[in-house]
């Protein structure tokens, strides 16, 4: 899910609002506290044509004119305004110049006038919180992932120096009944041990120990507000749901992970993953809270 467009606050400055078309910001902010339009701002007109310089050409004698006389200069009528009959961009006329209008650039997105996180911190919050899934998986889902190595390995096996013997994928190699059910439960714990571990956590602070950690915070775009565990399971959703994969299509759901990152190496003005825009949420670097030393006397 997509911010719908509207009118919000600039994140690049909280005290205007601007308006958001889905995509990007339109028009000029205007202050926070101004009544806006219904629908999007007027589209500013487009910039006048820079003036031409004389060019200087050597002037051609005309037939007929005396010798020592000044030929009269012809001048070449006005090109017509842009989009007008016959003007650049209008149809039958001129191609419109490269770059035109001309592209207005767009300062730098500050989430409530906080820095958005660089990917590096991202990675090194995921990284942590990666580690301690494991390290719950382990104590949680250990039991269940023994009994499934125990059956899975000889199969593997089995297939495998079948394989090498004939050249061709075994079909009379019976695979064991449970390995698939154990599978089954061995993700269904992995996921709600992930849910737990980040949604609520993300929900209330917006941070998660590895978000701590690397000194990050999950925020809305619209308000400073708490997300809400609504909001945090819809951001928490596409990271985690692909894990479901992982029992009919192997590892197919690491690609799915990566084409969510994806999107944050290019948006490079919002830095937004797709978890991000499905939530309407920024990761950025919040304050460092300020410490009051207070020293006691005698």
């Amino acid at each position: 899910m997509t911010i719908s467009p509207g009118w919000y606050k600039d994140p690049a400055d909280p005290g205007t609002q601007r308006y958001w078309d889905g995509e990007g910001w339109l028009g000029a902010p205007l202050p926070a506290d101004a009544t806006p339009p219904d629908g999007p701002p007027a589209a500013p007109p487009p910039p006048p044509p820079p003036p031409l310089a004389p060019a200087e050409e050597p002037v051609a004698k005309v037939s007929g004119a005396r010798d020592g006389a000044t030929p009269p200069v012809l001048t070449p009528p006005p090109h017509p305004p842009a989009g007008g009959p016959g003007g650049p961009g209008a149809p039958g006329g001129r191609p419109l110049p490269p770059g035109w209008p001309y592209p207005v650039p767009q300062p730098p997105v500050r989430p409530h006038g906080m820095p958005l996180a660089t990917p590096g911190a991202r990675l090194v919050a995921r990284i942590i919180d990666t580690v301690a899934l494991v390290l719950l998986n382990v104590v949680v889902n250990g039991w269940f992932v023994y009994l499934f190595l125990r059956d899975y390995i000889p199969y593997t096996q089995a297939v495998t120096n079948k394989w090498l013997e004939t050249g061709s994928l075994p079909l009379d190699i019976a695979r064991p009944a449970q390995m698939d059910a154990l599978l089954f439960v061995i993700v269904l714990i992995a996921l709600a041990l992930w849910f737990a571990y980040e949604v609520p956590a993300t929900a209330h602070t917006g941070q998660t120990l590895g978000k701590r950690m690397a000194k990050v915070k999950v925020v809305r775009a619209e308000s400073l507000e708490p997300l809400g565990i609504g909001r945090a399971w819809r951001r928490w959703s596409p990271l985690a749901m692909p894990l479901l994969l992982l029992t009919c299509c192997g590892p197919f759901f690491v690609i799915l992970q990566f084409a969510d990152v994806v999107f944050l190496l290019i948006d490079r003005q919002q830095r937004m993953a797709w978890h991000d825009r499905s939530a309407g949420t920024f990761v950025v670097h919040p304050p460092e809270p300020v410490r009051t030393d207070k020293k006691g006397g005698m």
